[in-house]
Parts: structure tokens; sequence; C-alpha cells
């Protein structure tokens, strides 16, 4: 083993913190944590904190007014402190939406698009906002997973109030990251293990192991077919976990999810 191999490991080591690869970063979910959001929580998977909200408007873009459809959109932007380093972008006023972030927020708005039954919605619109206070690896998996929630709190709100009058909800959806790490499959790649990954693949999917997206490169070499599978497989172990987490956060908010699901409610 060379040097530079060993000395990765052991950051590796060091990174993972007794963790096994095949496991997910602990998760804490506070929802609730914004005042004023219609649905809001707080978001911790390792060493990445998120705060998503989500806000409902009376109002939809332009190209669906009339036709009786709602919309789900999203932004994604990154605390001046999400790193080690402080940086220059708070609102864009000192440098304007990267096309990372711009990339990483239509993500966010498909996913959770594809949980939702707009034609249901009606003519109202839900927006998301997933800010990384900080930043370790999977922010943009770690956003779509905790901007489910916010928006589940969000429809639970509407429900209560009377502004939904039926379920809108096809389905949980959650993100996580997959890789090749060191010979080995990984889950939930912290940044010091998505460095180090010959392979990283962001997917989101359903609580049913459907799936929404997948994103995927490999660095270097090609990656063969039965390790993509075997990634995704694991990566769908993984998100059943998280929508597993998701439900008892929102049972804690004393929200009961099944009344929210289209095929679980009774209309």
């Amino acid at each position: 083993m060379s040097q530079t191999t060993d000395t990765r490991n052991k950051q590796l080591l060091a990174a993972r913190a007794g963790r096994d690869l095949r496991t997910l970063r602990p998760v804490e979910a506070t929802p609730g944590f914004h005042r004023l959001a219609e649905g809001s929580l707080l978001y911790r998977v390792g060493g990445t904190v998120v705060l998503a909200t989500a806000s409902i408007e009376e109002s939809v873009p332009d190209f669906l007014v009339g036709k009786g459809t709602g919309w789900i959109t999203a932004d994604y932007q990154m605390h001046p402190r999400a790193n080690p380093k402080r940086r220059e972008n708070r609102d864009g006023r000192e440098r304007p939406l990267g096309g990372r972030a711009r990339e990483i927020q239509r993500l966010i708005g498909r996913s959770l698009r594809a949980a939702v039954d707009l034609d249901r919605l009606g003519e109202k619109s839900i927006h998301i906002d997933c800010d990384i206070l900080e930043a370790d690896g999977g922010t943009r998996t770690a956003s779509v997973t905790s901007g489910f929630i916010a928006l589940a709190l969000a429809c639970d709100k509407l429900t209560n109030n009377g502004r939904l009058k039926r379920a809108v909800l096809r389905d949980q959806v959650a993100a996580v990251s997959a890789g090749h790490v060191g010979g080995e499959y990984a889950l939930d790649l912290c940044y010091a293990e998505d460095s180090a990954a010959r392979v990283d693949l962001n997917v989101v999917a359903t609580a049913r192991g459907a799936i929404v997206e997948v994103q995927g490169t490999a660095e270097g070499e090609a990656v063969p077919r039965r390790d993509l599978d075997a990634m995704i497989d694991l990566a769908l172990e993984g998100i059943a976990e998280l929508c597993s987490m998701s439900r008892k956060t929102l049972e804690s908010a004393g929200v009961d999810l099944d009344r929210l699901l289209i095929k679980r409610a009774v209309d």
C-alpha cells in the first residue's frame, strides 16, 4: 500500500467515525423550526445541516393560470459560512447564483413535484427553500429529504384549515447518495468519502422503491453495470430508512401522513 493510499484510508476512517460504509449517517430532524413558514424543518445528517421551509401561495406561474393545476418549486442556497471558509454569496448580491445551485434547485423541484398530484393541489404554489447552514457532503439529497417533510407539514396545514379538500401526496420521496469508495460500496457519503469515491451517485426515490431520478458519474475508469446496480440497490435501502424517519418526524409533529397520501386516503 502506498503512503498516499494509506493516508487517504486513514482520512476516510476518521470521517466515518466508526460508521459502517453501508450505513446512513446519524439524522436529527426538528419540525416546526421556523415560526412563520407553513412547513419547516431543521435537518441534520452527519455534518450537513439544512433549514427547509415550505411557503404556500394562492397563485401559480403565468403558464398555469386558468388550468386548475398547482405548482411546486424550490430554491437552494449555501449560507456564506456553510463551509470552513466564508463564501461571498449572500442573497446573490456579491456573487450570482451559480450553475451548481441552479441545477440542484431544479432537482429538488422535480423530485417534490413527483410526490404531488398537482391537479389535486389546485391553483396553489408551494415554494420550498433549502438553506444549507453547514455542508459536509450530500447537501442536495438532504435538501430533497428535508424538503419533502416541510412540504408534508405545509399540506397538513392546508388540510386542517380547509384550503385542501383532498389528499394530494402520491408517495413519500427521499434521496441519498451512494458510491464506490476504497473498493467498497458506500451509502450517504460525507465530503471526505465523496472526494475519494470512484463513483458517486445521487438517487431520489419513493417509499415504495420507485425511482424519481439518478445522477451519477465515474471518476476515471468506467464503472461496470453490476456495480451501478449494486449502488442503486444500496441507495434504495437507505431511502426506505429515510422514509421511515420522515414518517416518525411527521408523527412527532402531530401529522397523520396516511391522511395526506392519495391511495391511503378516504376522499
